[in-house]
């Protein structure tokens, strides 16, 4: 699914170059669940935006299901973003004056599907995560747990393989946090490609595999029993 070789990450800031990430190395299988945890500036946002194909590495090589996507230019990484990962991050991003349904078809919209197939998925994705009644609510109708359940909705209904989380669950009460977390964990029993990123090492450690970062690096990567 994932294959990193040497992943390098350098920011120019002032006359100082900031190495984001360091020679990183990383094969994820398709359908594995892994945690990256570390410390602010350990390099794991950086990570989960180049995996993203949000950012581009300075150096090595980033093979997407067997396709080297390294330097694929902004429309062939746009149309694999679409085709093929989806994310959620901490602060929902949702557009405020869109429904919830019109949120979740936004994707499917930028797809090209026709306007009957797109109804069809977006009704299915809502009903799947028990958001049907709230379809025809804005964001600011919607609690903090079921805005991030749209922001799910509409990173999954285009059906990708690859599901990036960023701090899913670091603007939600501990309550809503575990809901959201149950439904990453049952999207990834369902054959979907999971990595979490967080800093918190509760949330990291229910995924089997954990990885940690400091300083850009890979500190530790290890798979333990499932949590």
């Amino acid at each position: 699914m994932i294959e990193l070789r040497g992943l390098q990450r350098t920011f120019a800031v002032g006359d100082q170059a900031v190495h984001a990430l360091s020679g990183v190395d990383l094969s994820v299988a398709t359908g594995e669940y892994v945690s990256i945890m570390g410390p602010s500036g350990s390099g794991k946002s950086t990570l989960l935006h180049v995996l993203g194909l949000l950012d581009r590495p300075s150096a090595g090589s980033y093979l997407l299901e067997g396709s080297d996507v390294t330097g694929l230019d902004e429309a062939a990484q746009a149309t694999t973003r679409r085709e093929k990962i989806g994310f959620v991050f901490q602060f929902f991003h949702l557009v405020p004056r869109l429904t919830a349904a019109q949120n979740v078809e936004l994707p499917l919209v930028l797809a090209g599907l026709a306007p009957a197939q797109r109804r069809e998925r977006v009704a299915a994705a809502l009903e799947s995560l028990g958001l049907a009644p709230r379809a025809h609510h804005r964001p600011d109708q919607l609690s903090g747990g079921q805005r991030q359940r749209v922001a799910i909705a509409r990173a999954t209904v285009t059906a990708p393989s690859l599901l990036l989380a960023d701090e899913p669950t670091g603007n939600l009460d501990r309550t809503a946090g575990r809901e959201v977390l149950e439904i990453l964990e049952g999207l990834n029993g369902k054959g979907l490609t999971l990595l979490v990123v967080t800093h918190d090492p509760e949330i990291g450690g229910r995924a089997r595999r954990r990885v940690q970062m400091v300083d850009g690096r890979i500190e530790s990567d290890r798979v333990v029993g499932a949590g």
